[in-house]
């Protein structure tokens, strides 16, 4: 049972043929803002691909130089290409709040691309297996190409990549066949392929219903997946001494964390400039808040149990990557990451007033944005620092921090620019908001007189 009218009280939304037009009527109009924002990020985009050029005038082979490239992937592979996750969970959990945001998480699914593209370059900078530092791949004893972390790592991306596109595309063609049906010439032809013979049969609604939850499934397999192969070639098995079988798990935690704070901050977005107040409201910031709350707790779980190992094992090989890592030239980077990452999370998000707002859990997500961000230029500037020393297992010297030149500048505006302008033109094909999780919630809502009082009653598909 949940308190208060329909659409946060706007009671001229409730007929699905209200519904329908309000938000393909919002998708077909879009203000001079959206379309100077656009211009703004597509320029600043072409300043990325500048970067790039720039950068590589020192080549492929000079490893130390594109920790920062690195990085920039690793940052979008964790909060936008973890974000999915966001409309997967709750939808397997058949929670009604999130029928306003599944869509919101699932454009971002398109950055993947942004993201393999910029991964391109990253993988052609690793080291061959063959300088002799360990790695799970036993080169050396087993017969596995120098190359084989590359490789299998482009092609978990690729079908991550992949796979969140069918994701989206499915979840989406009842609003293609929404589109084809009201559109004309060329748009329906386009519509009309998008959305297939889509007429919303019986057979038809069940066909997507378990293709969302197989794709989901899937997409959660790859996610992890991608992160294991990602932090580990490209991460610690650069860093002489850095043994830690808990930190691919702690590297897909963060994505989930990351997840929910970018969605956060995309659905105020949409929530205060782009006119869905109607469909976003408490119930979606407030269910958001709660998990950000519960997986920035478990941040400190995951930081703590890799941590205290190296600092109880304290061999000269753990020292130094304490010391590379934490302690030493980074030491102010971890700083702004332990309190944006848990520090804040906790002692803000245990005040209900606060948590249950529209302005408390987006606060917190940028912060743990920010903090996600510091956190990958502190792990993959250092490993990659490192990346050429002569002992592949033990650091005798530590580094000083590597700081960002003009060319990684140039390449982090670019790249998240980029990933901004890809998400935005989306939203120029695909409804922001999902149309047909709209018009489904309206069958399985009534109000109710209770006492003095009307209530709104909501029940369960299942």
């Amino acid at each position: 049972m949940h308190n208060g009218a329909s659409h946060n009280g706007h009671g001229a939304l409730v007929t699905p043929k209200a519904v329908e037009d309000d938000l393909l009527d919002k998708g077909r109009l879009r203000s001079s803002t959206f379309r100077i924002a656009v211009i703004v990020f597509a320029v600043l985009s072409v300043l990325g691909v500048v970067g790039f050029v720039i950068r590589l005038t020192d080549g492929f082979s000079n490893t130390p130089v594109w920790g920062y490239h690195a990085a920039l992937f690793a940052f979008i592979l964790t909060a936008a290409q973890g974000a999915p996750m966001v409309a997967i969970a709750p939808r397997i959990a058949n929670a009604h709040w999130r029928r306003s945001i599944s869509r919101v998480a699932e454009l971002f699914s398109l950055v993947g691309i942004v993201s393999f593209v910029i991964y391109i370059p990253v993988a052609w900078t690793l080291p061959s297996m063959a300088d002799g530092r360990r790695t799970l791949w036993f080169y050396g004893e087993l017969n596995v190409p120098a190359h084989m972390p590359e490789i299998t790592t482009t092609l978990v991306l690729l079908a991550l990549t992949i796979n969140g596109l069918w994701l989206l595309w499915v979840s989406a063609m009842p609003d293609f066949a929404m589109l084809r049906d009201r559109s004309t010439g060329k748009k329906k032809v386009w519509f009309g392929r998008l959305a297939r013979n889509w007429v919303g049969t019986s057979e038809q609604w069940n066909w997507q219903k378990h293709r969302l939850g197989i794709l989901g499934a899937f997409y959660f397999m790859m996610l992890v997946t991608a992160h294991f192969a990602f932090s580990l070639d490209f991460g610690m098995s650069l860093v002489p001494g850095w043994i830690d079988a808990l930190y691919p798990a702690t590297h897909a935690h963060n994505s989930l964390q990351a997840g929910v704070a970018i969605t956060l901050v995309t659905m105020y977005v949409m929530y205060r400039f782009g006119g869905y107040k109607d469909y976003i409201n408490l119930d979606q910031f407030w269910g958001l808040g709660k998990l950000l709350f519960s997986l920035s707790l478990l941040w400190f779980w995951f930081w703590f149990s890799s941590f205290i190992i190296f600092w109880f094992g304290a061999k000269p090989a753990e020292e130094a990557v304490l010391d590379l890592l934490f302690v030493g030239p980074y030491l102010p980077i971890f700083f702004i990451v332990f309190t944006f990452a848990f520090l804040v999370p906790l002692w803000a998000m245990i005040w209900n007033p606060l948590r249950k707002s529209v302005w408390g859990p987006v606060i917190i997500a940028c912060g743990v944005l920010i903090a996600t961000l510091f956190d990958r230029i502190r792990v993959y500037v250092a490993a990659f620092s490192v990346s050429e020393l002569e002992d592949k297992h033990q650091m005798v010297e530590i580094p000083g921090a590597v700081l960002p030149d003009v060319a990684d500048v140039l390449i982090w505006v670019g790249g998240i620019s980029a990933c901004i302008l890809i998400y935005m033109l989306g939203t120029r094909i695909i409804p922001p908001i999902n149309i047909w999780e709209q018009k489904e919630v309206l069958l399985y809502r009534i109000h109710k007189p209770f006492h003095r009082t009307e209530v709104q009653v909501l029940g369960k598909p299942e």
